[in-house]
């Protein structure tokens, strides 16, 4: 059998299984039990340590 025609077969039909099979594991363990609370604080991360709202900045060139 040509090395081409093998690897073509190996793609279509176990390399495609075993990625369909990665995917789902993905996708169990990211809406597994008891992980919302991670999510929860990776979510608000943009939010922490914000005493006060940033400065304004201001598009334009300062002039001299």
């Amino acid at each position: 059998m040509e090395t081409y025609s093998f690897l073509r077969q190996l793609a279509d039909s176990w390399a495609l299984l075993a990625m369909f099979g990665f995917f789902v594991a993905i996708v169990i363990w990211a809406f597994r039990p008891g992980s919302g609370k991670i999510h929860e604080d990776t979510a608000n991360i943009p939010f922490r340590n914000e005493d006060r709202p940033a400065p304004q900045r201001s598009d334009k060139p300062a002039a001299n």
